[in-house]
């Protein structure tokens, strides 16, 4: 077993199992209680909605944000920059009517 060390540990960059479960599959646990609650969700979508409409406007809107975090991918902040001979230089957008 040249993949081992003396005391026994693995060395760094080997691999045990070749035909593991690929990278980024999900485990089988993990995927049927995603599918569970799916199921739960869409079992209840009309309790749901109910349940929301009682709410005040804010609060709605409140628990309708804090939900789409669960759907909607969250975007990554990103930072646009121009930099000419003179330094930083702001970039002008303007909207016409």
């Amino acid at each position: 077993m040249e993949s081992r060390r003396k005391n026994g540990t693995v060395k760094k960059g080997t691999i045990l199992n070749p035909k593991g479960r690929p990278k980024g599959t999900p485990n089988k646990t993990t995927k049927e209680i995603r599918e569970h609650f799916q199921k739960l969700i869409e079992c209840n979508l009309e309790q749901l909605e109910d349940d929301l409409k009682q709410l005040e406007p804010k609060e709605r809107l409140n628990i309708i944000l804090d939900l789409a975090r669960f759907v909607i991918p969250t975007l990554k902040a990103t930072e646009i920059t121009s930099i000419d001979s003179d330094g930083v230089k702001p970039i002008v957008i303007s909207f016409k009517d």
